[in-house]
């Protein structure tokens, strides 16, 4: 039987990769002949650099950058397709996980190590860059990333304006002339797991500002910062970014990227799976297990178990999700294309314990599935459409 693993990470648990060594794990001990293919992804958060360097025997490298708030941080990226394609995660250099939750502000917090590693690219030679903005400490429409690549960003007086979302408000102008020509050779796409629009009750600030330290205030300024921001990109670039789907990602670096890279955004997921040519594997496979930590309303609007679902329908191949915790009800699932879902806790259990926990809980949920999936296959009409045995 052939089996397909591609989960994303159990965050705070479990990488992509050993979420998917405990499925194999699980069904090998049930089903040693099995033939397993391990696909761990990665929507363009945390685990983007490892998953496609992993699949494309690339080089991973490390550069030394500013985190979000201008400290040194090593930061790794990778190199693919003959080292002219450079795999970059923001979250690297700009992510939440480097600031403690203490000095979390995002009026002050800056993206200039994300294009500290974008130089790094362009100084190797990439024809291509693949960049995933999931998990930033940031919100400031990439303008510290667009410092970094030579861009000014001035004040009425003609200062440069210091970092963070909030220094936007005083922007006047923004001189690109010195901006690295480099950029204008180089295909840049951007993997995004959301939709969001960079201003607005929907926007950057309002949904993604307090899990990064603002309070109601400064949301409300963060948004005014942004939506000003983008009215001088508009005026001094010709570039409207307000009103596209995911500009508001990573705290508005998706606009960012737009305005400065010419960059392209694509679905996380699907930019991931069309990279890694998974359809490649999808015949004649039997099943399919995917998963991530936290399975939810979230994970139907581009997350990993949707993308690999909507590939997997043109197969008739059955998915079954794994996850920490699961709070979709079965309609939604059947309409995602998703055959069934499981948490893998076998009881109450504090979250501690069960992120302490996560590969054997995984790999035995693993297991307690293939039994009962080998079950149904040979005796189908023992079991109704809700899975409990008639007999």
């Amino acid at each position: 039987m052939k089996i397909i693993i591609a989960p994303d990470k159990f965050k705070g648990s479990l990488t992509a990769a050993e979420a998917a060594q405990a499925i194999a794990r699980g069904i090998r001990g049930i089903l040693p002949e099995a033939h397993l293919i391990l696909f761990p992804l990665s929507d363009g958060g945390e685990g983007l650099v490892e998953t496609l360097a992993g699949a494309a025997e690339g080089t991973i490298l490390s550069t030394t950058v500013s985190n979000p708030l201008g400290q040194k941080v090593e930061a790794r990226w990778a190199l693919i397709n003959n080292e002219q394609t450079a795999v970059i995660e923001m979250a690297a250099a700009s992510g939440l996980i480097l600031v403690p939750p203490e000095s979390r502000n995002p009026g002050v917090t800056s993206t200039y190590g994300t294009g500290e590693l974008i130089m790094d690219a362009l100084d190797e030679g990439c024809s291509e860059i693949i960049i995933g903005i999931g998990g930033s400490a940031t919100n400031d429409g990439g303008a510290g990333m667009a410092c970094a690549l030579g861009a000014k960003l001035l004040d009425k007086d003609g200062q440069p304006l210091d970092p963070g979302g909030l220094e936007l408000l005083k922007l006047d102008r923004i001189d690109v002339a010195n901006l690295d020509p480099r950029i204008k050779d180089v295909s840049c796409k951007v993997a995004c797991d959301v939709d969001n629009l960079l201003t607005g009750q929907h926007g950057a600030s309002y949904v993604y500002g307090p899990q990064k330290g603002a309070k109601p205030d400064m949301v409300k300024e963060l948004d005014r910062s942004l939506a000003h921001y983008a009215s001088i990109l508009k005026k001094d670039l010709g570039i409207d970014v307000e009103q596209v789907p995911g500009a508001g990602a990573a705290g508005g670096l998706g606009a960012g990227l737009i305005a400065f890279m010419g960059a392209e955004l694509h679905s996380g997921i699907d930019l991931v799976l069309d990279t890694l040519k998974i359809e490649q594997d999808m015949d004649k496979t039997g099943l399919i297990i995917t998963g991530e930590g936290r399975f939810d309303k979230q994970s139907l609007r581009g997350k990993v178990p949707m993308g690999i679902a909507k590939r997997a329908t043109q197969f008739e191949i059955s998915v079954i999700v794994l996850a920490g915790s699961v709070e979709v009800d079965n309609d939604e699932l059947y309409k995602a294309g998703i055959t069934a879902a499981f948490s893998i806790t076998d009881g109450p259990m504090k979250l501690e314990e069960a992120v302490s926990r996560g590969a054997e809980l995984l790999e035995k949920k693993a297991a307690s599935l293939i039994n009962f999936y080998q079950a149904v296959a040979k005796n189908p009409t023992g079991f109704n459409q809700q899975g409990n045995n008639k007999s």
